[in-house]
């Protein structure tokens, strides 16, 4: 990665031996190795160790969960927060990993639409809820920097992902 990264610097017009970029290289490529370093985790491996079986009616939500995919189309960072609902059926999933869910499919080549159904679709396959709700709000670096060149931070209108049974007889009391 090291060498592909000083073929770009000299790509784009610099000289990659000049001081300040002679470790680029290497610092990018660390970075890198760093930010995608869950690239290749599986859901189970994040959700699997904390699922319980729990008589629970209630909404299950988690809000501003942080996140910084790099966005596959243009390898910008876009960044913001997911708040993510569910409703249990008979599973409830440890608190603290749902984040980590969403950190995990962060660290891969992302769009913002993509990363809003693989979290509700994770969360529907292996909780089974009676419903599933997952909001991503962000900022788009690639928005700022080029295109429009807004240098007003807007948030992006969040992609939504919900889906909740409609049969009354499924529905919770606390619904009624």
């Amino acid at each position: 990665m090291e060498e592909l990264i000083r073929e770009l610097l000299k790509e784009i017009g610099e000289d990659p031996t000049r001081e300040g970029l002679e470790r680029t290289p290497e610092r990018v490529a660390k970075a890198w190795a760093l930010l995608h370093v869950r690239v290749h985790a599986e859901r189970g491996d994040i959700l699997n160790g904390a699922l319980f079986t729990e008589n629970y009616d209630e909404m299950v939500v988690v809000k501003d969960i942080d996140f910084i995919p790099s966005v596959s189309i243009i390898f910008c960072h876009f960044f913001g927060k997911c708040h993510i609902a569910y409703m249990p059926s008979n599973k409830i999933a440890g608190l603290s990993k749902l984040p980590r869910l969403v950190e995990m499919f962060s660290r891969r080549l992302q769009v913002q639409e993509r990363l809003t159904t693989l979290i509700a679709h994770t969360l529907e396959d292996v909780l089974q809820p009676r419903g599933v709700a997952v909001v991503v709000e962000a900022l788009h670096m690639c928005m700022l920097m080029r295109g429009v060149e807004s240098r007003t931070p807007r948030r992006s209108p969040p992609p939504c992902w919900a889906r909740f049974v409609t049969d009354p007889r499924q529905r919770p009391s606390s619904w009624s």
